[in-house]
């Protein structure tokens, strides 16, 4: 079955990333099971979406018909990146820890797709997601231990990455990590075991 993939590299180090070779991997096994899939690759840090300003945000609330030149063209980038997102049915991100949470082109690109009566919307019943039937898989990688230990409650990355997806109506979310990168008794082992993880998932 042909799936659309969309994978999005939010690491400055390149191939040498770990969290895009712990996405490579993830996008190798999805290839395996879905052969004929056509993969999307949104590199942010080579082609990183504009924070918002006022205009962005006038242009939202302002009627299509009656956009400014300057709010047509702040718009735009919204428009893409949430089209984009829509068509596809499976996100593979790459997360570095930066300082405790995702890196900032990251947020940027949230930050577009995030938009009331595009991808949520307020009812008598509170908010409701409307991006729903997608997969995602984060890859998150650190060079500390996240997951488990004294550093747990300093990771705000996978918490705050499901629960945005979680409030845009995507709740089918997995989390692979390769950690440790930075700790000489771990480290050796760090990517080797995260790899291991992706070969022994059930996609």
């Amino acid at each position: 079955m042909s799936q659309k993939i969309l994978k999005i590299i939010t690491s400055t180090n390149g191939e040498n990333s770990f969290s895009t070779k712990l996405s490579n991997a993830v996008i190798e096994k999805l290839a395996l099971i879905h052969p004929e899939s056509q993969i999307h690759t949104l590199d942010l840090t080579k082609t990183p979406l504009p924070y918002l300003t006022d205009s962005h945000i006038s242009a939202i609330y302002t009627p299509t018909e009656t956009h400014t030149a300057e709010q047509t063209a702040a718009i735009k980038y919204s428009d893409e990146a949430i089209k984009n997102l829509l068509e596809s049915d499976i996100i593979v991100i790459g997360v570095p820890l930066y300082n405790f949470g995702i890196p900032a082109v990251l947020k940027g690109w949230i930050d577009q797709i995030a938009r009331a009566g595009k991808t949520f919307s307020y009812g008598a019943e509170g908010p409701k997601g409307l991006v729903t039937n997608k997969k995602v898989y984060l890859s998150i990688a650190s060079g500390a231990i996240f997951s488990e230990g004294p550093m747990k409650s300093y990771d705000f990355s996978e918490s705050y990455l499901r629960t945005v997806f979680g409030f845009l109506g995507m709740t089918d979310v997995t989390t692979f990590r390769v950690e440790g990168t930075a700790i000489p008794d771990f480290s050796e082992n760090a990517l080797p075991k995260a790899l291991s993880s992706v070969e022994e998932f059930a996609f």
